[in-house]
């Protein structure tokens, strides 16, 4: 509360990475089960994010203003416009918004900048999806959500020069505008050996199946979160955040519905709910249903809400218990109180 957007503005983020006997992280297991994605230094983390430095060169952030700030120049790992070099193999990258307010809609492009190269999508926040999105071209990122792809460099000669470029526009922390090429460089890629070890990573046609939900969703309780303004302040249900205050008490081993809802023309808001991942079940916008991209069909735990838009996310609270935040991942929203605490009891 009060202090995330500029903590996190100077830098503290970071990747946890966690593997199992499916996702094990090594592309040589002998394992029948392991996927074999790319690992080791074949699986690359990339945090995209903007700031803006003043005429000494240091870092700004004005701590004060509730509608935040934008950068006008783009990190990636920390780094403006860095080099990466590759070999001739497939790369994991996974790709993380990393905040404070700016969105990302991420394109593998040429250094021309009249081509743009398909990937294959792999996985969605902190999931696997159940099968790769295949000859995918972007990935749209708001503040917080993830997106992993898989890029086999394969197909380009050694010394060819690329560019994950960013098109979506943004002029105010209110939210992304138009999509417009070729967009603003991020990162070059570079590739230029052949590998030094024998590729043996894939991307099998199944990834991780998904836990069966309900066909039938009568009975389950639902339970309705507005996100809005209020006062120059960013309340949930017309409500600022209260940290000693549980706005829900839900008893574990249960299932509920939260419906998600921002009634507002002008802002989005990436709504980041901690502990249990759900799914989207329905998605409405200006009270009209919407489809739900392919690669928002797994589970998440950001969703973000778009001007006028509702969403249905099912949810099974089934491990623990314990408080919990739900809140706007728009961090300088959150520290201005768009947040919430959950208590999940035993």
């Amino acid at each position: 509360m009060d202090f995330t957007a500029p903590n996190v503005y100077k830098g503290l983020a970071g990747f946890y990475l966690l593997h199992d006997h499916l996702d094990s992280g090594d592309e040589n297991d002998p394992s029948p089960t392991a996927l074999r994605l790319p690992s080791g230094d074949f699986d690359y983390p990339l945090i995209f994010t903007d700031k803006r430095f003043d005429s000494a060169g240091m870092l700004f952030y004005d701590q004060l203003d509730p509608e935040g700030v934008l950068g006008d120049k783009i990190t990636v790992n920390g780094k403006i416009e860095p080099v990466l070099r590759v070999q001739r193999r497939k790369y994991r990258f996974r790709m993380l918004n990393g905040g404070p307010s700016r969105f990302y809609e991420i394109y593998l492009q040429n250094a021309a900048a009249n081509a743009v190269f398909p990937f294959t999508y792999i996985a969605n926040d902190g999931n696997l999806l159940p099968n790769p999105l295949l000859n995918q071209v972007r990935v749209r990122l708001g503040v917080a959500e993830r997106g992993d792809i898989v890029v086999d460099f394969r197909r380009f000669p050694v010394g060819t020069q690329l560019y994950f470029v960013n098109q979506l526009q943004q002029l105010e922390t209110r939210g992304p505008d138009n999509v417009r090429a070729p967009g603003t460089r991020l990162l070059k890629i570079i590739v230029d050996s052949e590998p030094s070890q024998p590729d043996n990573s894939r991307v099998p046609s199944i990834l991780r199946t998904l836990p069966p939900i309900p066909t039938d969703f009568t009975g389950v309780p639902v339970r309705q979160w507005v996100f809005a303004r209020s006062g120059g302040l960013w309340t949930v249900n017309d409500q600022l955040f209260q940290v000693g205050q549980p706005r829900a008490t839900i008893q574990r081993g249960t299932e509920e519905i939260w419906e998600l809802v921002n009634p507002e023309d002008g802002w989005h808001h990436p709504i980041h709910i901690h502990f249990e991942e759900g799914r989207i079940i329905r998605r409405t916008v200006n009270g009209l249903n919407a489809p739900i991209p392919a690669h928002e069909r797994g589970r998440k735990d950001v969703y973000v809400l778009g001007k006028n838009e509702t969403l249905r996310v099912f949810l099974r609270f089934r491990d623990f218990t314990g408080r919990y935040p739900m809140h706007c991942h728009n961090l300088i929203h959150e520290d201005h109180a768009m947040m919430v605490r959950f208590d999940v009891v035993g």
